[in-house]
């Protein structure tokens, strides 16, 4: 998925996600530990994925930590 695409969803649907990628890395890793998995590089992708979704997660969170901020 791309960023600008994480970027419209809610932190509720971004957590939703993650739970999803974190579920999808494993079972990667778990195929990657008994030699079944056919593209060693979809372990990257998915952990890139997980970086990005935490990423934007952050970025909300901090946003709203400024907003807050300011009214004070």
């Amino acid at each position: 998925m791309k960023t600008t695409e994480l970027r419209k969803m809610t932190a509720e649907e971004l957590n939703t996600e993650l739970v999803e990628l974190k579920e999808q890395l494993f079972k990667i890793r778990f195929q990657h530990a008994t030699n079944q998995l056919d593209n060693p590089m979809e372990l990257k992708t998915v952990r890139r994925e997980i970086a990005r979704v935490k990423t934007i997660l952050r970025e909300m969170e901090l946003a709203e930590i400024n907003e807050q901020e300011d009214i004070v």
